[in-house]
């Protein structure tokens, strides 16, 4: 059964599910800034919007619109900047 999470004061939400393979969340990010933490492996992919986004180890921000995807690796954090509200997909693991 899927499961809603709220996240920043309802600026994220997020629904849990597992797709055929490995878990996932599918949700909405509103406009702000946030910090993320990863506990395992990541891949995003931004549905609809755009995310511009400050990678571990990165010294630049890099913007990724409809259909692109970005990693994060398992123990660290990314920023993200958001600004117009962004559907996303996140799987984890490898």
């Amino acid at each position: 059964m899927p499961q809603v999470n709220h996240y920043f004061d309802n600026q994220v939400t997020s629904i849990a599910f597992q797709t055929a393979d490995k878990p996932a969340t599918v949700g909405v990010m509103e406009i702000g800034e946030y910090e993320f933490s990863t506990s395992q492996f990541e891949t995003m992919q931004v549905i609809s919007g755009a995310l511009t986004v400050k990678l571990p180890d990165a010294d630049e921000w890099q913007t990724y619109s409809e259909n692109e995807t970005f990693n994060v690796a398992a123990n660290q954090s990314f920023d993200v900047k958001v600004e117009v509200a962004t559907a996303y997909l996140c799987t984890y693991g490898e």
